[in-house]
């Protein structure tokens, strides 16, 4: 297992304090919690166990790579809300078995794979904690999560990158995960290659209210609603609007935007279709290059097809290797 110490990210904290939206990196104790039963399949599957100390909270990533260079760069995967890192990397249940099966693809097709965990310390405005999720909302706090790919993008990567490796860097999550690759890939500009939400929209025009409620699973709580329309985001036409006047401040990085693709299914009960299409007005409203989405169909609307699918993997590989320099 590798620990960053905070030594090591004293530069990095200057350079992060100037990227706006970011938390705040301050000295945590460079130790992580004892790997959990997922994470030691994981690490018995070939995975190794990065801890980067960022913001007060020893944030935890799994890696794995090619032998010898990364012929393809490198992807940060970021789990759905409610899940962990390890439902990249060991399917005890059939429904994450998609995911595992799309890290091991990539990491077969010359990318090296860094699978990041959330935090479970989220907010929303009311202080109400959210449970497992990314902290992907614009807000007047600062970001729990920002400061963490940051650190991953600038640092943790580059510092276990072999010499005869591809430097681009790809970004995709699922759900919640989706949300905070757009705004981690809109917000570092140039240092991302390219990005692939899955079953996700737009992290600048969205609310999440955190009040428990009835039916919510254990580490999950409250509901999402679109900024303009108000309505629960799991609605059909959620985010249809004719203004979006609410959208929150973007903070883009510097550099050329990277290319991006989305990849959802319109039967989608969790994550309604308008909202993918929101975020691709959105996204060509300020210039991001856009490959036309990998849009199924099929079958009655239902939750099911809000989760990873197998028919995703394959395209959205070709989609990252295609944007190699």
């Amino acid at each position: 297992m590798h620990i960053f110490g905070w030594g090591r990210f004293a530069a990095l904290a200057l350079a992060l304090a100037g990227c706006g939206g970011g938390s705040a990196l301050t000295p945590p104790p460079a130790t992580g919690a004892a790997p959990t039963f997922q994470e030691s399949q994981c690490v018995a599957a070939g995975w190794q166990r990065l801890v980067v100390p960022v913001a007060g909270l020893s944030r935890l990533v799994l890696w794995k790579a090619p032998a010898g260079g990364w012929a393809r760069g490198a992807i940060i995967v970021m789990h759905g809300g409610g899940g962990t890192h390890t439902n990249f990397c060991a399917a005890n249940v059939s429904l994450i078995e998609p995911q595992v099966r799309f890290t091991t693809m990539a990491v077969e097709r010359g990318f090296a794979v860094f699978i990041a965990d959330s935090s479970d310390q989220v907010t929303d405005v009311a202080g109400r904690l959210c449970g497992k999720i990314w902290d992907d909302e614009v807000r007047q706090r600062p970001s729990v999560d920002t400061a963490f790919i940051d650190a991953l993008v600038m640092f943790a990567i580059p510092g276990v990158r072999p010499s005869a490796s591809r430097p681009e860097i790809f970004l995709t999550g699922l759900s919640s995960g989706g949300y905070m690759a757009v705004r981690a890939a809109t917000r570092l500009g140039g240092r991302i290659r390219a990005f692939a939400p899955v079953s996700s929209g737009d992290p600048y025009g969205w609310t999440r209210d955190c009040t428990p409620r009835s039916g919510d699973r254990v580490n999950v709580f409250g509901i999402a609603f679109d900024n303009e329309t108000g309505r629960p985001i799991s609605e059909p036409g959620a985010c249809q609007s004719a203004s979006e006047s609410r959208e929150m401040p973007w903070d883009e990085g510097m550099g050329p935007k990277p290319a991006w693709r989305a990849f959802h299914h319109v039967g989608d009960g969790i994550h309604d279709v308008s909202c993918v299409d929101k975020l691709r007005r959105r996204l060509a409203a300020r210039g991001y290059p856009e490959v036309a989405p990998l849009r199924l169909e099929g079958g009655t609307r239902a939750a099911e097809w809000h989760y990873w699918l197998d028919d995703y993997s394959a395209p959205l590989l070709q989609f990252f290797a295609a944007q190699l320099r």
